[in-house]
């Protein structure tokens, strides 16, 4: 057996010894972006190659050491923190693009892609990528491909495994799986790139993929409409998904939340007064839908105010009230988040539980909620809160109860893991420990995610 030096010689051998990081040049590695979940890690490695990532997963398997591999560390749940003295491995580095491919409208990129380049590559082609949301130009490719992030606009392109067309990984094993053809028409058995998403790098790492692009319409218009509250939302959602075929994000917003981004970042609301709740949709189309948008938000029957935008620095302006939420409230404190799915008819009876429920519990706690009201996607965020006490067992209790997910869009990680029970079936459960047992046979791949009954979470 090496010792650790030897290890660390060996992983040096592979990626270089600047690329074999330790003490405080690992440090930045060993906490998330929110600072809510730290740990120590046995070094991180920096891999450029798919077969760089393969043999330091082999060095890792030969010597019984786990692994959790991080891209942009943009996560919420704790899945990318090396939380039980893991090996980090880093795909910062494999960041290439190939071509763009516009009579397949796909392309193929490494992992370490930011979604930010990945959207620029695309629009350089006259094409787009589906996936978008605030932290585009930190979040990583292979990242949202391990939690199947969503974002903004679901509504019209789905989740990242709609995207997903090919994929390559290196398994628990240290071998390579690579099915990149990109066909859309391909049923020669297993669809392996849909095994990896969500997988959250407990079966292998995601070391590239070939993902799908769309149109890249012309006109955009934003329409940031005041409401008197959240039910009143919901159906004014409803009605312009079935009136707006170009219908491709539908934000829900608070008055505390927006009133909150406008105090940190003065950012001001188009509307000369305050209101209960707001709805932020943006319709795109290859024909100006500016009246088109204008005629169905008149028809909504409880609009208290309305601004339209159609220019990019209008548009810009209403988008920041909703991108700026998770930033301002970091501002505020260390945040616990909660990320959940809610069926539409339960959204606003939700709100007004948790957030009596989390008052109960915390009285010094605020909450803050906002999110996706298009596909019963909402962001809870507690600060001020002294510990958990009981807010994870509420929470996701309500959820279950309403027959919603406790993961909407980011994954379980580590601190949703001993609820996934709650969630799943026995049958799925044991499906999915049996996936793992083939492809990652020792368990080093990201092993206390998942199935881990501990959430293991800290502070910085």
């Amino acid at each position: 057996m090496m010792t650790q030096p030897e290890v660390l010689d060996a992983f040096a051998r592979v990626v270089g010894a600047q690329n074999v990081l330790t003490g405080d040049l690992a440090s930045s590695y060993e906490v998330d972006w929110t600072g809510r979940y730290c740990g120590t890690s046995t070094a991180v490695i920096r891999p450029a190659t798919t077969a760089e990532v393969a043999a330091v997963v082999t060095i890792c398997r030969e010597h019984s050491l786990p692994i959790v591999p991080q891209g942009g560390n943009t996560g919420m749940v704790g899945g990318g923190v090396p939380l039980h003295g893991e090996v980090v491995l880093s795909l910062q580095r494999m960041t290439s693009i190939d071509e763009v491919d516009p009579v397949a409208m796909q392309v193929s990129a490494q992992a370490g892609v930011t979604i930010e380049s990945l959207q620029l590559a695309a629009e350089a082609a006259g094409l787009r990528y589906g996936v978008d949301f605030g932290g585009r130009g930190t979040a990583t490719l292979g990242g949202t491909i391990a939690t199947n992030a969503g974002g903004l606009n679901v509504l019209r392109h789905g989740m990242t495994r709609d995207q997903v067309v090919g994929i390559e990984a290196v398994l628990g094993t240290g071998d390579i799986v690579r099915s990149m053809s990109g066909l859309i028409k391909d049923n020669t058995g297993y669809h392996l790139p849909s095994l990896f998403v969500g997988s959250e790098g407990t079966l292998g790492i995601v070391t590239g993929a070939r993902m799908r692009l769309v149109a890249s319409p012309s006109h955009r218009v934003a329409a940031l409409i005041a409401l008197p509250s959240i039910d009143a939302a919901v159906h004014a959602t409803a009605t312009l998904r079935t009136h707006l075929e170009g219908l491709e994000a539908a934000e829900l917003m608070l008055d505390d939340g927006v009133q909150l981004v406008s105090r940190e970042f003065g950012v001001l609301s188009p509307f000369a007064r305050t209101y209960p709740v707001y709805l932020l949709v943006e319709v795109a189309a290859s024909n100006d839908p500016l009246d088109e948008v204008g005629n169905v938000v008149e028809s909504l029957p409880e609009v208290l105010d309305v601004a339209v935008a159609a220019d990019g620095h209008r548009r810009a302006a209403l988008w920041r009230l909703r991108d700026d939420h998770t930033t301002a409230i970091n501002r505020v404190g260390v945040p616990q988040k909660f990320d959940v799915t809610v069926p539409h008819i339960a959204l606003a009876g939700f709100v007004t539980k948790v957030r009596s429920q989390i008052t109960a519990l915390h009285p010094e706690a605020t909450t803050w909620i906002f999110g996706h009201v298009g596909d019963g996607n909402l962001h809870v965020n507690v600060t001020g809160a002294q510990g958990d006490r009981g807010l994870s067992d509420t929470i996701y209790g309500l959820v279950i109860d309403l027959g919603g997910s406790i993961s909407a869009e980011h994954g379980i990680g580590t601190s949703k893991a001993k609820y996934l029970a709650m969630q799943k079936s026995s049958e799925e459960l044991t499906v999915m420990r049996a996936l793992k047992q083939v492809l990652d046979p020792d368990n080093i791949m990201n092993p206390h995610v998942l199935f881990s009954r501990e959430v293991q979470s800290g502070t910085a």
